[in-house]
């Protein structure tokens, strides 16, 4: 495979699950954490403000549901009924793994306090740290481009098992810059890195993705773990490890 640099590629953009993290760990681990603990969250008094911004967000997107006739109601003559609100609207939409921007925000704070309990730790692939390391040293930007908020990025990233690993990566990305399957989401990003899209690579299993990235000018790489298929329709390089990215 040929080397990174001389491809040209100054960037590399990683997409988290099922990319640098077992979908395991998301699916079984960080989303039945952030469900169980959602109602307790929000109802602790010392998230208050938290809750009061998180409100008025969800009740936006409530506002505007494409599915708004089998949504839950949305009630708020009282504060018990508008905090009953999100926690009902917030379970719907975790039913259907939607990526609700309010909701990948309460995820973030719920998991934060998780990681800083001790009760959740970060997971990568064992190929990931010292990837990252190895790019960082030989000069190439890095960043994350998640569905998942940024806090959350961090989270996973700072509190591994092999430390943390946040100080090889200096950009983070959610849906604030836009869907990921579009286009023009990966033209912000790129002038966000202040890169050419062509000396750019994104990693991701998701070929729907690639397909926006490269639409984009981008270089791209379909991900494929020991735990996930990753169907690959346009014939995408695939990686297994990225230990064979040098």
């Amino acid at each position: 495979m040929t080397p990174l640099i001389e491809r040209g590629i100054r960037a590399v953009v990683l997409d988290i699950e099922g990319t640098t993290t077992p979908m395991a760990f998301v699916h079984e681990v960080l989303f039945p954490y952030a469900r169980t603990h959602l109602a307790g969250f929000l109802r602790d008094p010392a998230h208050a403000a938290l809750l009061q911004e998180l409100t008025a967000q969800f009740a936006a997107e409530h506002g505007a549901e494409p599915d708004a006739e089998k949504a839950p109601p949305w009630q708020q003559d009282t504060p018990d009924e508008q905090l009953n609100s999100v926690i009902v609207y917030a379970g719907w939409l975790m039913d259907r793994d939607r990526k609700s921007p309010a909701l990948k925000t309460l995820q973030g704070h719920i998991w934060d306090v998780g990681y800083r309990a001790g009760q959740l730790r970060g997971a990568v692939f064992p190929d990931v740290p010292i990837a990252l390391k190895r790019w960082h040293a030989d000069g190439l930007i890095l960043g994350i481009y998640s569905s998942g908020s940024v806090m959350a990025q961090r989270l996973i990233f700072s509190m591994t098992d092999e430390g943390d690993l946040t100080p090889f990566i200096s950009h983070f990305f959610d849906t604030a810059v836009g869907p990921k399957r579009s286009t023009a989401s990966y033209a912000r990003i790129a002038a966000g890195l202040t890169q050419e899209p062509a000396h750019i690579l994104f990693i991701s299993d998701v070929a729907e993705e690639l397909d926006a990235a490269r639409a984009a000018g981008w270089q791209v790489a379909l991900a494929v773990r020991p735990d996930h298929f990753a169907p690959n329709p346009s014939g995408y390089e695939q990686v297994e490890s990225f230990d064979a990215l040098t």
